[in-house]
Order: structure tokens, then sequence, then C-alpha cells
């Protein structure tokens, strides 16, 4: 397998790099960095925030061939030592970004100061499940996902509440390359790292929305007992009338528990 290559987006002002602490936040499934504007943008002050794209989705180059989440782990680190050669960064993801996340927790700790997962799990849906949605995304393309993830990325209400950002999202999984977005699906058909939890020593902090029916929180709460019990330090948020991507639906309070983290367990 090639890893796959992943390219960045600043969510932050514009100034030189290396000022404020790094920050790097990563997708959903389907979704771009503009999942993470408004938290970014709340966030931006403090940190240098940057976004990175899953391969064939936003600015990122289509995959060629398959690859595993361990491997998108170690794209973000090649991804990070590209802009700040190195560098120990904060972390955070939603769902297949979250995923990543935990991976990075198991092989590249040393690189972060914190990590903080949502929407995500240890394991999601079923290696069949995922299976099946590769081969109907390959064979018919991202817009026949477009009904079926409206209902299961946001909470009741979001869209006629937040029409702009859920059409963005939207446009993004509309856009996203068929092949990429299949191998992504095969990424998580074949992660579970339920019994590698213990080895996650960087604090980490998992956000789950209770209207989540993808990752709902009794999934934060299996990673965050997975950690403690390897004598690692986490804790679990949820989040009322929140879906599956916490940052676009309630940045606001997301960012809030994302800053007071970083700063009282950063490391």
């Amino acid at each position: 397998m090639a890893k796959p290559t992943v390219k960045a987006v600043l969510l932050s002002p514009q100034r030189e790099l290396g000022a404020k602490p790094l920050l790097v936040v990563g997708p959903s499934l389907g979704t771009s960095t503009v999942l993470w504007t408004e938290t970014a943008a709340l966030l931006g002050d403090e940190y240098d925030v940057i976004g990175w794209d899953l391969p064939g989705h936003g600015i990122s180059p289509a995959a060629t061939e398959g690859f595993d989440v361990a491997e998108l782990a170690d794209a973000v680190v090649d991804l990070v030592d590209l802009v700040s050669p190195g560098a120990r960064f904060h972390y955070a993801g939603v769902s297949l970004g979250g995923a990543t996340g935990l991976q990075l927790g198991i092989k590249h700790g040393d690189r972060l100061r914190s990590l903080s997962v949502q929407c995500t799990g240890a394991k999601l849906g079923t290696p069949e499940g995922w299976l099946e949605r590769a081969e109907t995304v390959r064979r018919l393309g991202t817009p026949v996902m477009i009904q079926g993830s409206a209902e299961r990325w946001f909470a009741a209400g979001f869209m006629d509440r937040q029409p702009e950002i859920s059409s963005r999202l939207l446009h993004s999984l509309r856009d996203a390359d068929r092949f990429s977005y299949s191998f992504c699906c095969e990424a998580l058909a074949g992660f579970d790292v339920r019994e590698q939890l213990g080895s996650i020593t960087v604090p980490t902090q998992a956000i789950a929305g209770v209207e989540d029916s993808v990752a709902p929180p009794s999934f934060a709460e299996a990673v965050v007992a997975g950690i403690t019990a390897g004598g690692g330090f986490a804790v679990v948020e949820t989040l009322d009338g929140v879906g599956h991507l916490a940052p676009a639906e309630a940045p606001a309070v997301v960012a809030g528990l994302m800053r007071t983290f970083m700063k009282e367990n950063g490391r």
C-alpha cells in the first residue's frame, strides 16, 4: 500500500507559524475542512489551526490505491513535518478524523500535546456495512450518499436553522472523488483499535453528540474507559442536541471545551 497524501488548509489568521501552539484538525468522511471553519475561527487567535482533507476530498489529491487508518495518521504527521518539522501539536478530529486521532495517539503519541476525538469510536459500524457502502459509491458516485448522510450527520432541525453550513458540507460530499471515498470506507471496515487504547498516554478528550446515531456517547465512554484502563488520562463530554458533526453543529461549545482541555492538559 502506498501512503495516502493529504493536503492542509490554514484555518487561523495568516501569520508566521510557530508563534502560537499548533492545532491540527481532521474531517469526517465525506466532509472537508469546511467542517472546522467556525470552530477554528473561535480558536484562531490562540492557536495556529491547520485542517487536513481526506484523500479525494477538498484539496487533497485522489487516492489511487487502498490505505488503512494508521497510514492516514502517518500522512498527518508527514503533513505537520512539511509545515513545521518535528513540531508537537494538539490534534482534534471527527469520525474518521477522530479514528485517525486514536491512531496518532497509539503510534505517534510523542508528537501530540493533547488529543480531542469527536463523534467517533475505537471501531465504527461493521466491516460488511462499510464494504457494501464502498461498492455502492464506487459504482454510483458520492451523490447517492447525500440523503442518508444529511439524516446521519445533523441533529433534528439543524439543516433548517443553518442551511448555509449544512449545504456547504453536503456539497463537499457531492464533490468528493468516488474512488477515494470508497477507499476511506474500506479503511473504516478494517479499523478496530479497541485492544490498543490502553497504550494511549496523551491526555484525551472524547466529545459525543447525544443525537449521534453513528457514534453515540457510549462509543466515547468506551474510548475513555480503554485509555484510563491503561493508566492514561481521558474525559468524556456529551453535547445535547448535537448529531455526528459537532464542530459544525455547536462550534462555540466545541471550541470552549477544546480550549479549556488544551490549556489545562496539553503537555
